[in-house]
Protein backbone atom coordinates (compact mmCIF):
# COMPACT_ATOMS: atom_id res chain seq x y z
CA UNK A 1 0.00 0.00 0.00
CA UNK A 2 3.19 2.44 0.69
CA UNK A 3 4.64 1.52 -2.48
CA UNK A 4 1.73 1.97 -4.39
CA UNK A 5 1.40 5.66 -2.46
CA UNK A 6 4.44 6.35 -3.32
CA UNK A 7 5.30 5.10 -6.66
CA UNK A 8 1.89 7.61 -7.79
CA UNK A 9 2.64 10.77 -6.29
CA UNK A 10 6.32 9.86 -7.70
CA UNK A 11 4.68 9.42 -11.42
CA UNK A 12 2.36 12.87 -10.54
CA UNK A 13 6.11 14.90 -10.29
CA UNK A 14 5.84 15.17 -6.50
CA UNK A 15 9.43 15.72 -5.16
CA UNK A 16 10.72 13.20 -2.26
CA UNK A 17 10.63 16.03 0.71
CA UNK A 18 6.51 16.40 -0.43
CA UNK A 19 5.96 12.83 -0.74
CA UNK A 20 7.19 12.26 2.74
CA UNK A 21 5.51 15.37 4.09
CA UNK A 22 2.16 14.05 2.10
CA UNK A 23 2.24 10.17 3.96
CA UNK A 24 3.84 11.35 7.34
CA UNK A 25 7.06 9.30 6.69
CA UNK A 26 10.67 10.06 6.68
CA UNK A 27 12.42 10.93 3.60
CA UNK A 28 14.76 7.78 3.60
CA UNK A 29 11.91 5.48 3.60
CA UNK A 30 10.80 7.04 0.01
CA UNK A 31 13.80 6.45 -1.02
CA UNK A 32 13.96 2.74 -0.26
CA UNK A 33 10.70 2.34 -1.78
CA UNK A 34 12.14 4.11 -4.89
CA UNK A 35 14.58 1.79 -5.18
CA UNK A 36 12.24 -1.19 -5.24
CA UNK A 37 10.03 -3.18 -7.75
CA UNK A 38 6.62 -4.07 -6.78
CA UNK A 39 7.77 -7.48 -5.51
CA UNK A 40 10.67 -6.38 -3.68
CA UNK A 41 8.12 -4.35 -1.42
CA UNK A 42 5.80 -6.79 -0.74
CA UNK A 43 7.89 -9.17 0.55
CA UNK A 44 9.81 -6.16 2.51
CA UNK A 45 7.05 -5.39 4.12
CA UNK A 46 6.33 -9.38 5.00
CA UNK A 47 9.83 -9.92 6.53
CA UNK A 48 10.76 -8.46 9.99
CA UNK A 49 11.13 -4.50 9.83
CA UNK A 50 14.38 -4.07 7.90
CA UNK A 51 17.42 -5.92 10.36
CA UNK A 52 16.11 -8.30 13.10
CA UNK A 53 14.69 -6.35 16.07
CA UNK A 54 13.26 -7.48 19.36
CA UNK A 55 9.90 -7.36 18.90
CA UNK A 56 9.40 -8.72 15.55
CA UNK A 57 8.23 -11.52 16.90
CA UNK A 58 5.10 -9.48 18.06
CA UNK A 59 4.53 -7.89 15.09
CA UNK A 60 1.13 -9.18 13.92
CA UNK A 61 -0.05 -7.99 17.23
CA UNK A 62 0.72 -4.51 16.63
CA UNK A 63 -0.03 -4.42 13.64
CA UNK A 64 -3.73 -6.11 14.90
CA UNK A 65 -4.19 -3.73 17.17
CA UNK A 66 -3.21 -0.51 15.58
CA UNK A 67 -5.47 -1.72 12.37
CA UNK A 68 -8.55 -2.06 15.01
CA UNK A 69 -7.54 0.82 16.98
CA UNK A 70 -5.49 3.66 14.91
CA UNK A 71 -5.48 6.01 18.03
CA UNK A 72 -3.42 3.57 20.46
CA UNK A 73 0.09 5.57 21.46
CA UNK A 74 2.55 3.77 21.60
CA UNK A 75 2.92 3.54 25.75
CA UNK A 76 -0.35 1.83 25.21
CA UNK A 77 1.03 -0.66 23.23
CA UNK A 78 3.95 -1.28 25.64
CA UNK A 79 1.22 -1.92 28.35
CA UNK A 80 -0.89 -4.29 26.34
CA UNK A 81 2.44 -6.07 25.52
CA UNK A 82 3.40 -6.55 28.82
CA UNK A 83 -0.37 -7.51 30.02
CA UNK A 84 0.02 -10.00 26.94
CA UNK A 85 3.59 -11.35 27.47
CA UNK A 86 4.85 -10.73 31.32
CA UNK A 87 8.49 -11.28 30.78
CA UNK A 88 8.61 -9.76 27.89
CA UNK A 89 12.25 -6.49 29.10
CA UNK A 90 11.77 -3.80 26.35
CA UNK A 91 11.83 -0.66 27.00
CA UNK A 92 9.32 2.59 26.07
CA UNK A 93 11.31 4.33 23.33
CA UNK A 94 11.96 0.70 21.80
CA UNK A 95 8.22 0.41 21.33
CA UNK A 96 7.36 3.86 20.33
CA UNK A 97 9.93 3.54 17.59
CA UNK A 98 9.01 0.46 16.22
CA UNK A 99 5.39 1.64 16.36
CA UNK A 100 6.38 4.55 14.57
CA UNK A 101 8.00 2.47 11.68
CA UNK A 102 5.17 -0.04 11.72
CA UNK A 103 2.24 2.67 10.79
CA UNK A 104 4.83 4.48 8.43
CA UNK A 105 4.97 0.79 6.37
CA UNK A 106 1.60 -0.05 6.66
CA UNK A 107 0.28 3.26 6.71
CA UNK A 108 -2.02 3.48 9.75
CA UNK A 109 -2.61 6.99 10.68
CA UNK A 110 -2.97 8.07 14.01
CA UNK A 111 -5.91 9.09 14.82
CA UNK A 112 -6.61 12.02 17.10
CA UNK A 113 -9.77 12.09 19.36
CA UNK A 114 -10.78 15.57 18.78
CA UNK A 115 -12.90 17.00 22.18
CA UNK A 116 -15.71 19.28 21.62
CA UNK A 117 -15.51 22.28 23.98
CA UNK A 118 -18.63 24.59 24.60
CA UNK A 119 -18.66 28.16 25.43
CA UNK A 120 -19.30 29.08 28.81
CA UNK A 121 -21.65 31.50 29.43
CA UNK A 122 -20.38 34.68 31.32
CA UNK A 123 -20.75 34.65 35.31
CA UNK A 124 -22.43 37.96 36.98
CA UNK A 125 -20.86 40.04 38.54
CA UNK A 126 -19.71 39.15 42.51
CA UNK A 127 -21.11 35.29 41.54
CA UNK A 128 -17.37 33.37 41.21
CA UNK A 129 -14.16 33.19 41.97
CA UNK A 130 -11.87 30.29 40.49
CA UNK A 131 -8.67 28.91 42.14
CA UNK A 132 -5.88 26.48 41.02
CA UNK A 133 -2.30 26.16 42.14
CA UNK A 134 0.53 25.53 39.76
CA UNK A 135 4.32 25.54 40.20
CA UNK A 136 7.50 26.17 38.27
CA UNK A 137 11.08 25.80 38.52
CA UNK A 138 13.77 29.46 38.65
CA UNK A 139 17.01 30.21 38.70
CA UNK A 140 18.45 31.80 41.26
CA UNK A 141 21.07 34.42 41.75
CA UNK A 142 23.94 32.22 42.42
CA UNK A 143 22.74 30.11 39.27
CA UNK A 144 21.08 27.28 41.31
CA UNK A 145 17.65 26.53 40.26
CA UNK A 146 14.83 26.49 42.67
CA UNK A 147 11.17 24.84 42.79
CA UNK A 148 8.24 27.09 43.41
CA UNK A 149 4.68 26.59 44.23
CA UNK A 150 1.94 29.64 44.10
CA UNK A 151 -2.22 29.28 44.44
CA UNK A 152 -3.55 31.78 41.96
CA UNK A 153 -7.08 33.51 42.03
CA UNK A 154 -9.39 35.10 39.02
CA UNK A 155 -12.93 36.26 39.29
CA UNK A 156 -15.07 35.05 36.65
CA UNK A 157 -16.46 38.34 35.69
CA UNK A 158 -13.77 41.07 35.66
CA UNK A 159 -11.11 38.41 34.84
CA UNK A 160 -8.90 40.43 37.76
CA UNK A 161 -6.47 37.80 39.28
CA UNK A 162 -4.51 37.47 42.57
CA UNK A 163 -1.55 35.12 43.39
CA UNK A 164 0.72 33.88 46.31
CA UNK A 165 3.99 32.03 45.95
CA UNK A 166 6.14 30.13 48.50
CA UNK A 167 9.02 27.86 48.64
CA UNK A 168 7.00 24.64 49.41
CA UNK A 169 4.00 22.99 48.04
CA UNK A 170 0.84 24.21 50.06
CA UNK A 171 -0.96 22.54 52.90
CA UNK A 172 -4.56 23.07 53.37
CA UNK A 173 -3.80 26.00 56.00
CA UNK A 174 -1.71 27.24 53.32
CA UNK A 175 -4.42 27.90 51.47
CA UNK A 176 -6.71 29.00 53.94
CA UNK A 177 -4.57 31.91 54.47
CA UNK A 178 -3.73 32.41 50.98
CA UNK A 179 -7.47 32.75 50.59
CA UNK A 180 -7.89 35.60 53.33
CA UNK A 181 -5.37 37.47 51.43
CA UNK A 182 -6.87 37.39 48.15
CA UNK A 183 -10.71 38.68 50.24
CA UNK A 184 -8.39 41.49 51.85
CA UNK A 185 -6.93 41.74 48.18
CA UNK A 186 -10.40 41.68 46.09
CA UNK A 187 -12.24 44.02 49.11
CA UNK A 188 -14.57 41.12 49.74
CA UNK A 189 -15.81 37.84 48.47
CA UNK A 190 -18.14 36.00 45.66
CA UNK A 191 -20.71 33.48 46.24
CA UNK A 192 -18.93 30.72 45.55
CA UNK A 193 -15.51 29.37 44.83
CA UNK A 194 -14.59 26.77 42.02
CA UNK A 195 -12.02 24.51 42.67
CA UNK A 196 -10.42 21.53 40.79
CA UNK A 197 -10.47 18.22 42.61
CA UNK A 198 -7.28 19.33 44.58
CA UNK A 199 -6.59 17.39 48.13
CA UNK A 200 -5.84 20.38 49.88
CA UNK A 201 -9.48 21.04 49.37
CA UNK A 202 -11.37 17.67 49.27
CA UNK A 203 -11.39 14.05 50.23
CA UNK A 204 -14.16 13.20 47.33
CA UNK A 205 -17.23 14.11 45.36
CA UNK A 206 -19.79 11.24 45.02
CA UNK A 207 -22.67 12.53 42.90
CA UNK A 208 -22.45 15.90 43.23
CA UNK A 209 -22.29 15.22 47.33
CA UNK A 210 -18.74 16.79 48.39
CA UNK A 211 -16.67 15.53 51.33
CA UNK A 212 -14.11 18.34 52.46
CA UNK A 213 -11.36 17.82 54.45
CA UNK A 214 -12.18 18.59 57.89
CA UNK A 215 -9.84 21.45 58.44
CA UNK A 216 -10.82 22.96 54.92
CA UNK A 217 -14.77 22.13 55.73
CA UNK A 218 -14.26 24.15 59.20
CA UNK A 219 -13.16 27.42 56.87
CA UNK A 220 -16.06 27.10 54.63
CA UNK A 221 -18.43 27.03 57.35
CA UNK A 222 -16.78 30.09 59.21
CA UNK A 223 -17.18 33.04 56.32
CA UNK A 224 -20.06 30.81 54.67
CA UNK A 225 -19.39 31.12 50.83
CA UNK A 226 -20.61 27.89 48.40
CA UNK A 227 -17.75 25.44 47.55
CA UNK A 228 -18.16 24.21 43.36
CA UNK A 229 -15.95 21.46 42.54
CA UNK A 230 -15.47 20.58 39.06
CA UNK A 231 -15.93 17.44 37.73
CA UNK A 232 -12.97 15.35 36.56
CA UNK A 233 -12.25 15.97 33.05
CA UNK A 234 -14.15 19.19 32.77
CA UNK A 235 -11.84 21.95 32.14
CA UNK A 236 -14.67 24.24 30.85
CA UNK A 237 -15.54 24.51 34.52
CA UNK A 238 -12.70 25.94 35.18
CA UNK A 239 -11.27 27.39 32.60
CA UNK A 240 -10.47 30.75 33.05
CA UNK A 241 -8.32 29.69 36.39
CA UNK A 242 -6.15 27.39 33.84
CA UNK A 243 -5.36 29.85 31.22
CA UNK A 244 -4.55 32.55 34.65
CA UNK A 245 -2.06 29.64 35.49
CA UNK A 246 -0.44 29.25 31.97
CA UNK A 247 -0.34 33.08 31.87
CA UNK A 248 1.72 33.47 35.30
CA UNK A 249 4.16 30.58 34.27
CA UNK A 250 4.97 31.67 30.36
CA UNK A 251 4.93 35.75 30.87
CA UNK A 252 5.90 36.35 34.67
CA UNK A 253 7.76 33.48 36.26
CA UNK A 254 9.26 32.84 32.18
CA UNK A 255 12.88 33.16 33.14
CA UNK A 256 12.63 35.50 35.63
CA UNK A 257 15.25 35.36 38.63
CA UNK A 258 15.02 34.23 41.80
CA UNK A 259 16.62 35.42 45.14
CA UNK A 260 14.14 35.50 48.01
CA UNK A 261 10.79 34.57 48.84
CA UNK A 262 9.83 38.05 50.02
CA UNK A 263 11.08 39.46 47.12
CA UNK A 264 9.35 37.09 44.27
CA UNK A 265 5.75 38.09 45.92
CA UNK A 266 6.13 41.68 45.76
CA UNK A 267 7.40 41.51 42.19
CA UNK A 268 4.43 38.92 41.46
CA UNK A 269 1.85 41.54 42.84
CA UNK A 270 3.52 44.78 40.98
CA UNK A 271 3.59 42.56 37.84
CA UNK A 272 -0.37 41.79 38.37
CA UNK A 273 -0.78 45.96 38.84
CA UNK A 274 1.21 46.90 35.48
CA UNK A 275 0.43 42.97 33.38
CA UNK A 276 -1.81 40.79 34.58
CA UNK A 277 -4.60 43.08 35.40
CA UNK A 278 -3.94 46.04 33.42
CA UNK A 279 -3.95 44.67 29.86
CA UNK A 280 -6.53 44.82 27.87
CA UNK A 281 -8.42 40.67 28.22
CA UNK A 282 -8.81 38.95 24.76
CA UNK A 283 -12.33 37.50 25.48
CA UNK A 284 -13.66 40.58 27.30
CA UNK A 285 -11.62 43.49 24.98
CA UNK A 286 -11.80 44.94 28.68
CA UNK A 287 -8.84 45.91 31.18
CA UNK A 288 -9.77 43.74 34.10
CA UNK A 289 -8.62 46.19 36.30
CA UNK A 290 -11.50 48.81 35.10
CA UNK A 291 -13.98 45.85 34.92
CA UNK A 292 -12.91 45.38 38.78
CA UNK A 293 -14.04 48.35 39.63
CA UNK A 294 -17.54 47.51 38.75
CA UNK A 295 -17.89 44.35 40.25
CA UNK A 296 -16.02 45.19 43.27
CA UNK A 297 -19.50 46.94 44.55
CA UNK A 298 -21.00 43.51 43.90
CA UNK A 299 -19.27 41.50 46.15
CA UNK A 300 -19.98 40.29 50.19
CA UNK A 301 -17.99 42.19 52.59
CA UNK A 302 -15.16 40.80 54.82
CA UNK A 303 -14.47 41.39 58.34
CA UNK A 304 -10.69 41.63 59.05
CA UNK A 305 -8.30 38.30 58.29
CA UNK A 306 -10.27 35.20 59.82
CA UNK A 307 -8.37 33.11 62.61
CA UNK A 308 -7.66 30.74 60.11
CA UNK A 309 -5.23 29.86 62.69
CA UNK A 310 -7.94 28.42 65.36
CA UNK A 311 -9.40 26.46 62.86
CA UNK A 312 -10.62 23.10 64.98
CA UNK A 313 -7.51 20.93 65.19
CA UNK A 314 -5.18 20.22 62.59
CA UNK A 315 -6.23 16.57 62.20
CA UNK A 316 -7.68 16.33 58.24
CA UNK A 317 -10.06 13.04 57.13
CA UNK A 318 -8.86 10.38 54.55
CA UNK A 319 -11.35 7.70 53.22
CA UNK A 320 -10.87 3.78 53.79
CA UNK A 321 -9.97 2.42 50.73
CA UNK A 322 -11.22 -1.58 49.92
CA UNK A 323 -7.76 -3.06 50.44
CA UNK A 324 -7.99 -1.42 54.18
CA UNK A 325 -5.50 1.32 53.29
CA UNK A 326 -5.10 5.11 53.21
CA UNK A 327 -3.68 7.47 50.88
CA UNK A 328 -1.05 10.24 52.38
CA UNK A 329 1.20 12.43 49.80
CA UNK A 330 1.15 9.75 47.28
CA UNK A 331 1.83 6.48 49.64
CA UNK A 332 -0.51 4.06 51.13
CA UNK A 333 -0.48 3.11 54.79
CA UNK A 334 -2.69 0.20 56.19
CA UNK A 335 -5.07 0.65 58.61
CA UNK A 336 -6.30 -2.61 60.97
CA UNK A 337 -8.41 -5.68 59.08
CA UNK A 338 -11.92 -4.86 59.42
CA UNK A 339 -11.79 -0.72 59.35
CA UNK A 340 -13.20 -0.96 55.65
CA UNK A 341 -16.95 -1.50 55.97
CA UNK A 342 -19.44 -1.67 53.02
CA UNK A 343 -22.26 -0.10 54.56
CA UNK A 344 -20.56 2.55 56.12
CA UNK A 345 -18.95 6.42 55.86
CA UNK A 346 -15.50 4.82 55.97
CA UNK A 347 -13.51 7.86 57.19
CA UNK A 348 -10.41 8.32 59.13
CA UNK A 349 -8.55 11.46 61.02
CA UNK A 350 -5.21 11.56 60.52
CA UNK A 351 -2.53 13.48 62.23
CA UNK A 352 1.19 14.05 61.59
CA UNK A 353 3.34 14.11 64.93
CA UNK A 354 7.06 14.84 65.45
CA UNK A 355 9.11 17.39 63.40
CA UNK A 356 12.53 15.39 62.46
CA UNK A 357 11.32 12.00 62.35
CA UNK A 358 7.55 12.23 61.56
CA UNK A 359 5.05 9.60 62.28
CA UNK A 360 1.41 9.29 60.63
CA UNK A 361 -1.45 8.99 63.63
CA UNK A 362 -4.45 7.37 62.16
CA UNK A 363 -8.10 7.43 64.38
CA UNK A 364 -11.52 6.31 63.87
CA UNK A 365 -12.53 9.73 66.11
CA UNK A 366 -11.12 13.07 67.05
CA UNK A 367 -9.34 12.21 69.93
CA UNK A 368 -10.38 8.75 70.09
CA UNK A 369 -8.37 5.64 70.26
CA UNK A 370 -5.26 5.62 67.86
CA UNK A 371 -5.91 2.61 65.12
CA UNK A 372 -2.97 2.54 63.50
CA UNK A 373 0.85 4.76 63.73
CA UNK A 374 3.30 4.75 60.94
CA UNK A 375 6.52 6.33 60.25
CA UNK A 376 6.16 8.81 57.27
CA UNK A 377 7.44 7.39 54.26
CA UNK A 378 9.44 10.26 52.18
CA UNK A 379 9.41 8.01 48.27
CA UNK A 380 6.16 8.11 46.40
CA UNK A 381 4.10 5.32 45.66
CA UNK A 382 4.85 2.48 48.45
CA UNK A 383 2.84 0.99 50.56
CA UNK A 384 3.71 0.74 54.42
CA UNK A 385 2.12 -1.89 56.17
CA UNK A 386 2.26 -2.99 59.49
CA UNK A 387 2.39 -6.77 60.16
CA UNK A 388 -0.67 -6.74 62.46
CA UNK A 389 -3.20 -5.39 59.91
CA UNK A 390 -2.62 -8.39 57.51
CA UNK A 391 -4.73 -11.81 58.20
CA UNK A 392 -2.47 -14.88 59.19
CA UNK A 393 -3.14 -16.18 54.82
CA UNK A 394 -1.01 -19.36 56.40
CA UNK A 395 -3.53 -21.00 58.89
CA UNK A 396 -6.47 -21.22 56.39
CA UNK A 397 -4.20 -22.83 53.85
CA UNK A 398 -2.87 -25.44 56.34
CA UNK A 399 -6.30 -26.51 56.91
CA UNK A 400 -7.16 -27.16 54.19
CA UNK A 401 -4.05 -29.08 53.44
CA UNK A 402 -4.85 -31.19 56.35
CA UNK A 403 -8.23 -31.41 55.33
CA UNK A 404 -7.18 -32.72 51.89
CA UNK A 405 -4.76 -35.22 53.53
CA UNK A 406 -7.18 -36.91 55.63
CA UNK A 407 -9.26 -38.26 52.10
CA UNK A 408 -6.27 -40.67 51.46
CA UNK A 409 -5.48 -44.05 53.15
CA UNK A 410 -1.74 -43.18 52.75
CA UNK A 411 -1.46 -40.01 54.70
CA UNK A 412 2.47 -39.73 55.12
CA UNK A 413 2.54 -40.12 51.45
CA UNK A 414 -0.32 -37.59 50.75
CA UNK A 415 1.10 -35.45 53.20
CA UNK A 416 4.80 -35.58 51.35
CA UNK A 417 3.00 -34.55 48.04
CA UNK A 418 1.00 -31.56 49.40
CA UNK A 419 4.67 -30.42 50.72
CA UNK A 420 5.88 -30.99 47.33
CA UNK A 421 3.59 -28.73 45.96
CA UNK A 422 3.50 -26.32 48.65
CA UNK A 423 7.14 -25.41 47.85
CA UNK A 424 6.76 -25.37 44.25
CA UNK A 425 3.46 -23.23 43.93
CA UNK A 426 3.81 -21.04 47.16
CA UNK A 427 1.84 -18.34 45.76
CA UNK A 428 -1.09 -20.45 44.26
CA UNK A 429 -0.87 -23.33 46.88
CA UNK A 430 -4.83 -22.38 47.67
CA UNK A 431 -5.38 -22.82 43.54
CA UNK A 432 -3.90 -26.08 43.42
CA UNK A 433 -5.37 -27.55 46.68
CA UNK A 434 -8.61 -26.21 45.29
CA UNK A 435 -8.33 -28.33 42.12
CA UNK A 436 -7.40 -31.39 44.07
CA UNK A 437 -10.20 -31.20 46.10
CA UNK A 438 -12.61 -31.15 43.28
CA UNK A 439 -11.19 -34.26 41.64
CA UNK A 440 -11.05 -35.86 45.19
CA UNK A 441 -15.07 -35.47 44.89
CA UNK A 442 -15.77 -36.34 41.33
CA UNK A 443 -13.39 -39.81 41.50
CA UNK A 444 -13.28 -40.55 45.41
CA UNK A 445 -12.44 -44.23 44.22
CA UNK A 446 -9.68 -43.91 42.17
CA UNK A 447 -7.97 -40.71 44.35
CA UNK A 448 -5.39 -43.62 46.06
CA UNK A 449 -4.14 -44.68 42.93
CA UNK A 450 -3.78 -41.66 41.45
CA UNK A 451 -1.82 -40.72 44.51
CA UNK A 452 0.60 -43.65 44.31
CA UNK A 453 1.00 -43.29 40.16
CA UNK A 454 1.76 -39.01 40.58
CA UNK A 455 4.35 -39.90 43.66
CA UNK A 456 6.23 -42.60 41.26
CA UNK A 457 6.23 -40.47 38.18
CA UNK A 458 6.78 -36.97 40.32
CA UNK A 459 3.92 -35.58 39.03
CA UNK A 460 4.15 -32.47 41.62
CA UNK A 461 1.24 -30.83 40.33
CA UNK A 462 -3.35 -30.22 40.70
CA UNK A 463 -3.33 -30.04 37.17
CA UNK A 464 -1.22 -33.19 36.58
CA UNK A 465 -3.14 -35.17 39.40
CA UNK A 466 -6.55 -34.48 37.77
CA UNK A 467 -5.26 -35.15 34.19
CA UNK A 468 -3.60 -38.70 35.33
CA UNK A 469 -7.11 -39.34 37.56
CA UNK A 470 -9.31 -38.63 34.12
CA UNK A 471 -6.84 -41.20 32.25
CA UNK A 472 -7.32 -44.00 34.55
CA UNK A 473 -10.93 -43.45 35.07
CA UNK A 474 -11.40 -43.52 31.70
CA UNK A 475 -9.03 -46.51 31.03
CA UNK A 476 -10.98 -48.24 33.76
CA UNK A 477 -14.60 -47.72 32.20
CA UNK A 478 -13.51 -47.94 28.55
CA UNK A 479 -11.67 -51.25 27.76
CA UNK A 480 -9.80 -51.57 24.54
CA UNK A 481 -11.58 -53.15 22.20
CA UNK A 482 -8.84 -56.00 20.11
CA UNK A 483 -7.94 -55.63 16.71
CA UNK A 484 -9.15 -58.60 14.24
CA UNK A 485 -5.31 -59.55 12.50
CA UNK A 486 -6.33 -60.23 8.84
CA UNK A 487 -4.56 -63.63 9.48
CA UNK A 488 -6.78 -64.76 12.00
CA UNK A 489 -9.57 -65.54 9.54
CA UNK A 490 -8.03 -65.19 5.71
CA UNK A 491 -11.30 -66.66 4.30
CA UNK A 492 -13.54 -63.72 5.65
CA UNK A 493 -11.26 -61.31 3.80
CA UNK A 494 -10.60 -63.30 0.79
CA UNK A 495 -12.55 -60.89 -1.79
CA UNK A 496 -9.90 -58.72 -1.38
CA UNK A 497 -7.91 -57.68 -4.28
CA UNK A 498 -4.75 -56.30 -4.83
CA UNK A 499 -3.99 -54.27 -7.72
CA UNK A 500 -1.04 -55.05 -10.25
CA UNK A 501 1.19 -53.36 -12.69
CA UNK A 502 2.89 -54.34 -15.91
CA UNK A 503 7.09 -53.81 -15.79
CA UNK A 504 7.01 -51.23 -18.35
CA UNK A 505 4.89 -48.67 -15.74
CA UNK A 506 8.17 -49.30 -12.76
CA UNK A 507 10.41 -48.73 -15.90
CA UNK A 508 8.80 -45.39 -17.08
CA UNK A 509 8.86 -44.31 -12.98
CA UNK A 510 12.64 -44.72 -13.16
CA UNK A 511 13.20 -43.03 -16.27
CA UNK A 512 14.55 -46.62 -17.83
CA UNK A 513 13.62 -48.33 -20.82
CA UNK A 514 10.96 -51.02 -21.72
Amino acid sequence: MLYVKIQDLHKRKFKVAQIAKELKISRPTVYKYLDMSFDEAKAYTEQPLGRKKKLDSYKDWILAWLDEYPHLSGAQIHDWLLERYPDLVVGGSTVRSYVKEVREIYQIEKKVIVRQYEAVPEQPMGKQLQVDWGETKQKTTDNKEIKLYFIAFVLSHSRQKYMEWQTRPFTTRDAIRCHENAFQFYGGRTEEIVYDQDHLITVSENAGQLLLTSEFHSYVNEPKFKVHLCRRADPESKGMIENVVKYIKGNFADSRVFNDIEDWNDRALQWLQRTGNHQVHQTTKKRPAEVFLLEKQHLQPVSSLLSYESTNNQSITRSVSKDNTIRYKSNRYSVPLGTYQTNSENLVLIEVKGDEQQTLVIRKQAEGEIIAEHSICLEKGKLIQNRNHTRDRSKGVEEFKQRLISFFENQKQASAYFDEISQRYPRYRRDQFAIIYRVIQQYPAFIDKVMTKCMTERLYSANDFRDVTHHIYTTHHEPVKEVESLYTNPAKHSNIKTSTRSLNAYTSILGGRA
